[in-house]
């Protein structure tokens, strides 16, 4: 019987036994294929970008720091922009990972989704994670815009709250605080996605449960991915020539990206 919060289509179809897996191979690869390519697809779907040139007839990434994001659609279009940005990143985001859902189930225990419930660990998360680190991936290399898109901040944190959301409380908390005391954006961000497998692994830890190692690597992989997308963030702020959050429209600034 089909369950969304317990093994999903997969495991209508096929069931949840020890070596259901391996019975199943082409099925479960499959529907993490068309995990993957949901996610990645919708992710390339690039609200920024969407709004800039619908709505403003120009392309946000020519502006302010180049990048496809809420962040700079904030300082160069003003709050509705950018609030407009964060209802599409968050409804793509959203609707990539019920993909995963719907194929691998969610797998919620105590408040945190464990994806596909395996009796091999390395399983788990395989839906609904796979399609959250694609929608990412595609948000910040778009196939429809040329692979040059936003950083994958609005998108993480979106996956971070569907999936973990008391560990999105944790990481927001931070974020807020920080970006309230340094006015930088990008110092909170890359902050918090370093904190993600850190507080992944400390929630099983403290439930007495080892780690899925499909869910500990991809949670390091979203942190590495965010800090890389914001490896010239970090050098301005190192030199303090890096933009400080402001929620003023400013005039239209040239991009400063090479």
């Amino acid at each position: 019987m089909f369950h969304l919060n317990q093994g999903g289509l997969f495991a209508a179809i096929c069931g949840n036994g020890a070596d259901v897996v391996i019975e199943n191979v082409f099925i479960f690869f499959m529907f993490i294929l068309i995990s993957i390519m949901a996610g990645y697809l919708l992710g390339s779907v690039n609200t920024a970008i969407v709004i800039s040139k619908i709505f403003y007839r120009d392309d946000i990434r020519k502006y302010g720091s180049g990048n496809a994001g809420m962040t700079n659609m904030l300082r160069t279009f003003g709050g509705k922009a950018a609030l407009g940005v964060l209802f599409g990143d968050i409804l793509k985001t959203a609707l990539a990972i019920f993909i995963g859902g719907v194929l691998f189930g969610f797998g919620y225990v105590g408040g945190f989704s464990m994806g596909y419930s395996s009796q091999h660990m390395m399983f788990m998360g395989v839906g609904t994670y796979t399609a959250g680190l694609a929608a990412v991936l595609g948000h910040i290399f778009p196939i429809y815009y040329g692979f040059r898109g936003g950083k994958g901040v609005l998108v993480s944190a979106t996956m971070a709250l569907i999936l973990s959301p008391i560990l999105f409380a944790i990481m927001f908390a931070i974020f807020v605080l920080i970006v309230a005391s340094s006015k930088y954006v990008s110092l909170g961000s890359v902050t918090s996605a370093i904190l993600y497998p850190i507080l992944v692994h400390g929630f099983f830890g403290m439930i007495g449960l080892t780690t899925p190692p499909t869910i500990l690597l991809i949670a390091i992989m979203i942190a590495v991915i965010i800090t890389f997308a914001h490896k010239e963030n970090l050098k301005r702020i190192g030199n303090r020539t890096e933009r400080k959050l402001s929620f003023k429209k400013k005039e239209k600034e040239p991009s400063d990206e090479k």
